[in-house]
């Protein structure tokens, strides 16, 4: 009688550790990035009379929104040139290269003289520093979705491709965890004078330990792929896989206005339509993110046994479903605890979309297009969609048409659960690269 031979296992002890580094370490750089870039958001408030001197408040901070708005379109054409990058000259050199860009806008903007120094030059070295900031964080999306979905485990790759969310979730965290512990340091006019610059310090420092620890990761990419004729071009990836191209958008776009509905506007939503004291809106939310963070792991586990197609179309469905629902329960609530209930399950729809958003997206192109047809497609959907849901938002709110918004963010949903049928019920590609 013989006895079965043991399956060999998939990776070596060295080889499972070599891939966990290569997931903190590329992780790490997303969560700098996503640090630097919140912290702009998080400052104005400081800094906003420095550069854009006004006698109205309310003039400075649209001043700096419009900046921070700048920064946001700049990221469909960092999709286009660090996707390129990635694709024809590899995916490590295109996070260097990222990390780097955003050390040295955050550098930039912590040293910026004054209005009050060099005139009208301020405001426009911090529009291009910026700049510089939304060509980084544009790139760093569908590059680090791109390797983290490379080198995670088979097997287990919507748990390792989730820290993608961990990071940039926990980038938002930090920043306004750090503003908040220079408030209790720092009084309102020291906060104006210098403190506001302490935080791009700290960024920039920290995108340096993360080129120090990017620099040791192994490239996933072939040279052969990186030679192809094809790799990183943009007519290949519109010639032969536009159809993947606009399925991803067409889901990016309700992902991402669905995610930026319920992190960044909701705590001026709790303060504008609740009702609700600014400070208790900003424990709701750091509450509601955290665990929104801790979600991630979870909820990309559970792709890894339903299956990514399933927990997209989850997502759409109850998205559809629960959005309205949800917004409108929030309009009345008056119990923190309960505001944060509902906006902790709100974040739960989300999480089939986040936790796997990467993968999904990584799984639709072949490795000389990857970087470039997720970064794109990401980068599109998210300015379009993600970066104006604030603004369409209280826009409606103005003109008394705030229950509209609910339904726009409901039909999107609904656009997305109809985009994540064309998902194939296997991956056609990525299984196959490694």
């Amino acid at each position: 009688m013989t006895t079965p031979t043991a399956t060999p296992a998939l990776y070596t002890g060295e080889e499972r550790s070599k891939r966990i580094f290569a997931i903190v370490g590329a992780s790490s750089g997303n969560l700098v990035e996503w640090f630097d870039f919140y912290v702009y958001a998080f400052c104005a408030i400081y800094f906003a009379p420095a550069f854009f001197p006004s006698d109205n408040p309310t003039v400075q901070l649209v001043n700096t929104a419009g900046v921070f708005a700048a920064g946001f379109l700049m990221r469909p054409i960092g999709g286009w040139i660090f996707g390129r990058v990635a694709d024809k000259h590899g995916r490590k050199n295109s996070m260097l290269i990222s990390i780097l860009m955003m050390c040295f806008g955050s550098l930039l903007i912590a040293c910026l003289p004054t209005y009050k120094d060099i005139g009208v030059w301020a405001p426009i070295m911090l529009l291009f520093a910026r700049l510089l900031q939304g060509l980084s964080v544009g790139g760093e999306y569908g590059t680090t979705a791109t390797y983290m979905s490379e080198v995670a485990l088979k097997g287990q790759r919507g748990f390792f491709a989730s820290f993608q969310y961990v990071t940039l979730i926990g980038g938002q965290l930090l920043a306004v965890s750090l503003v908040v512990i220079l408030q209790q340091f720092l009084n309102e006019d020291e906060l104006r004078a210098y403190g506001w610059r302490i935080p791009f310090v700290v960024g920039a420092v920290a995108a340096l330990i993360s080129l120090f620890l990017r620099r040791s990761l192994k490239e996933t990419s072939s040279k052969e792929m990186r030679e192809n004729k094809d790799a990183g071009s943009i007519r290949a990836l519109f010639r032969d896989h536009k159809a993947a191209f606009i399925t991803v958008l067409g889901y990016t776009a309700g992902g991402s206005l669905i995610f930026y509905t319920f992190t960044t506007y909701m705590q001026k939503y709790l303060v504008n339509t609740a009702g609700m004291h600014a400070k208790t809106a900003s424990y709701i939310m750091t509450g509601a993110l955290f665990l929104y963070m801790c979600m991630q792991p979870i909820f990309g586990m559970l792709a890894d046994k339903i299956g990514r197609r399933n927990s997209m179309l989850w997502f759409g469905a109850l998205g559809t479903l629960c959005t309205v629902p949800i917004l409108l329960s929030l309009k009345s609530v008056s119990s923190p605890f309960l505001a944060f209930v509902l906006i902790t399950v709100a974040l739960a729809i989300v999480s089939f979309y986040t936790s796997i958003s990467g993968l999904v997206k990584a799984e639709m192109f072949p490795p000389e297009v990857r970087a470039l047809g997720v970064g794109l497609a990401y980068a599109v959907a998210n300015a379009i969609f993600g970066g104006s849901a604030e603004y369409v938002a209280l826009s409606l709110k103005a003109v008394g048409m705030e229950n509209s918004f609910y339904w726009y963010v409901t039909v999107m949903m609904a656009i997305a659960f109809l985009f994540s049928l064309r998902l194939p019920k296997q991956a056609k590609y990525l299984h196959h690269d490694l």
